[in-house]
């Protein structure tokens, strides 16, 4: 079986290795957008309520299975480090990150299984599309551990400069379900009813498997694992990979508990407001892909040359980075202004849902440049192997900031769902505050600061 190579982002122009690795990452999370965004299109189709109830459910699974992320951000900042300086056990990291991911799939499906369902209580009323959720909820924990095990081998290929292997499998996801959604919900004519909304998650968990036998192929034929009897298990790396793990999982978490207050905030409004804030965050996905692609890149990019010592091309990939970013961001609005409402329709016949959507797109489009500059700060944070920092970030923003500004809105001047839509603005513009008093500081200690200090061109 023919070996892949490691990709060496410690020489060579950074602007290059940038879109070598942020093209394929960025239609890999395209076509992951648009598998989320099929199953929002075919719960349209039933009704309403589907859409509420697929909302609902996917947060508070996904609020689980943001360990993944964790995951895929843990194994590429360690293993990069381990490349960059050569490190001789990075086959067996690689190993004990595949086994770890099992055990604690593991773990949160029977605490997802128990207590899971008391976030979907916590955010929604009684009623039909509280019921969806839940069945929703439960059918995609059995997909967990394939998430997750799919997701760690992703931070082992990406460390190695491998972003194509995840596009070619989410690719192929997204077909896949454009093929099982319709068959398993409305079934064969004359031969099958199908199982309706069910049909939804069951062509998920099916999905997420297929990923999973994939993205282990690819790493088991990647440079990390020259022969078997590097495959070995060390505690001392669950360890490493645990504190790697948990602050961009949290911090992951802290985005679902911004989403979840704001559907709290929402659910006063109807389910039509559910609806509509629910097809406009996958189309607002959509706008952000340039900068995840670009942020997910830059991972490997500052881990490599952070063990390497090459502290400037740290820097450079840092601010190309956020350059780009915050451009393409500026480029994307005036799009957002005048083909939302079009977009909209495509999900939805509901002028009250389609007016919800396009409000939310509308104001949260003027603070898409600040994400870039946020996301960017998360990437540098996790190669320098200080993730601390996006977990605090992420909760003063999201999980403190986001409630305090919506009830300001809401509760104290009066709006409507607007008021929604203003804090969580509002909380995006603390945040890019606070990224940048702990850019500035994490980079001081690990990288003598985040200034240039050299003039060469990238």
């Amino acid at each position: 079986m023919r070996k892949g190579h490691v990709r060496d982002l410690t020489s060579g122009p950074i602007l290059n290795h940038l879109s070598v690795l942020a093209i394929p990452a960025a239609l890999g999370m395209l076509f992951h957008t648009l598998y989320n965004i099929t199953d929002v299109y075919f719960a349209s189709m039933l009704s309403t309520n589907s859409q509420a109830g697929l909302s609902l459910g996917y947060l508070a699974y996904f609020f689980i299975a943001a360990f993944g992320f964790g995951l895929t951000a843990a194994m590429a900042g360690l293993m990069g480090n381990a490349i960059g300086k050569n490190d001789e056990n990075r086959s067996s990291l690689a190993f004990s990150g595949i086994i770890f991911s099992i055990f604690l799939s593991i773990f949160l499906m029977l605490f997802g299984w128990f207590f899971g369902f008391h976030i979907l209580e916590l955010v929604s009323e009684p009623g039909v599309y509280r019921d969806l959720a839940l069945q929703y909820y439960f059918w995609l924990l059995i997909s967990l551990p394939a998430f997750l095990v799919s997701y760690t081998c992703n931070g082992i290929l990406q460390a190695q400069g491998n972003t194509i292997a995840m596009q070619r499998a989410l690719v192929f996801a997204f077909f896949l379900n454009l093929f099982l959604n319709p068959l398993l919900i409305f079934g064969i004519s004359d031969f099958w009813t199908g199982i309706g909304f069910d049909g939804i998650a069951v062509s998920t968990v099916i999905s997420n498997f297929a990923v999973m036998v994939f993205m282990l192929f690819n790493v088991i034929r990647s440079a990390v694992f020259p022969s078997f009897k590097y495959w070995i298990i060390r505690s001392n790396y669950f360890i490493a990979i645990t504190k790697q793990m948990l602050p961009p999982t949290m911090s992951f978490q802290m985005i679902i508990v911004g989403v979840l207050i704001m559907q709290f905030a929402l659910k006063d409004f109807g389910p039509e407001a559910i609806a509509g804030y629910s097809i406009a965050l996958r189309i607002e996905q959509l706008v952000l892909l340039p900068i995840l692609g670009l942020t997910h890149a830059l991972i490997p990019l500052v881990a490599q040359n952070f063990g390497a010592g090459k502290y400037d091309r740290v820097r450079k990939s840092l601010f190309l980075c956020i350059k780009i970013g915050m451009i393409s961001m500026m480029a994307a609005y005036p799009v957002i202004w005048f083909l939302s409402s079009y977009v909209m329709m495509l999900f939805t016949s509901s002028q009250a849902v389609v007016e919800v959507g396009v409000s939310y797109l509308v104001i949260d489009g003027l603070v898409l440049p600040i994400y870039a500059f946020l996301f960017s700060v998360n990437s540098l944070l996790q190669g320098l192997k200080r993730p601390l920092g996006i977990f605090w970030i992420g909760f003063l923003r999201q999980g403190v900031g986001c409630a305090f500004f919506i009830w300001i809105f809401i509760s104290i001047l009066g709006f409507d769902y607007w008021g929604v839509w203003y804090g969580a603005a509002a909380s995006v513009i603390l945040g890019s505050f606070l990224s940048s008093a702990v850019a500035y500081k994490v980079s001081k200690s690990e990288i003598n600061g985040i200034k240039l200090k050299t003039e060469h061109q990238i």
